[in-house]
């Protein structure tokens, strides 16, 4: 499932982040890859450590924490830190897999989080870079994506995804993983549908005794589903 989420930051967050990032210590974004993907990878990377990488990416968490859309869709358990990379130049990125488990190793930790699920954080306008686009290919086809600024785009972590290149400007953006409550596509869909449906009714005032039984429905589902 690909759910694509506006607006995830406001315009001065979006507005801060580009300033921040217009300076920003750039590095080989081959450092974070695994052994298959550095094959593929070419672009920059903000160093997990450095100040802009850890003020932006609290700045992203935050935004996420108050997105409800992104909590119906996700269900997250766990966030991986947001990291930064941007294209230029003709960079891209090839198809590949991301890496099934991740491991946070700031602060002097080491824990593992499982990628259920990818996310990507637009942080240029589309119309700012030519290429670019992120591919994504699923059972139901191939999918480009290229949002606006501020929008994400989640999907499956299991998927086969690229980025083409970047002819023209830059593309910047976020990117994490998350480690959903639910580890199953299909029942985490089913949920989602289940939650926007409960929502919609609510808006125009359904019964309530349905509303009730709908919203125990989706409750004792997701205690059957879920891992904690």
């Amino acid at each position: 499932m690909l759910l694509q989420i506006p607006e995830v930051l406001t315009a001065d967050e979006l507005a801060h982040c580009q300033q921040r990032l217009a300076k920003a210590p750039w590095v080989d974004g081959r450092v974070t890859a695994g052994h298959q993907s550095a094959q593929a990878k070419d672009n920059l990377q903000l160093p997990e450590d450095c100040a802009e990488a850890r003020e932006l990416g609290a700045l992203v968490l935050d935004a996420l924490a108050r997105n409800t859309t992104f909590f119906a869709g996700a269900l997250p358990r766990h966030i991986f830190p947001p990291l930064f990379n941007c294209y230029r130049g003709g960079q891209s990125f090839g198809f590949h897999v991301d890496n099934a488990i991740r491991y946070d190793r700031r602060n002097g930790a080491s824990s593992p989080i499982r990628t259920d699920l990818s996310a990507t954080l637009f942080l240029s306008e589309p119309d700012s870079y030519e290429g670019g686009g992120l591919v994504i290919e699923d059972t139901y086809g191939t999918h480009t994506v290229k949002l606006a600024a501020g929008d994400m785009i989640l999907y499956p972590a299991s998927s086969l995804h690229r980025v083409e290149p970047v002819t023209r400007g830059q593309r910047v953006a976020a990117f994490f993983w998350i480690q959903s409550l639910v580890r199953d596509e299909a029942q985490r869909r089913l949920l989602l549908e289940l939650d926007v449906s409960i929502q919609s009714l609510t808006q125009v005032s359904a019964p309530q005794p349905d509303l009730l039984r709908l919203t125990g429905i989706y409750h004792n589902l997701l205690r059957t589903w879920s891992e904690t």
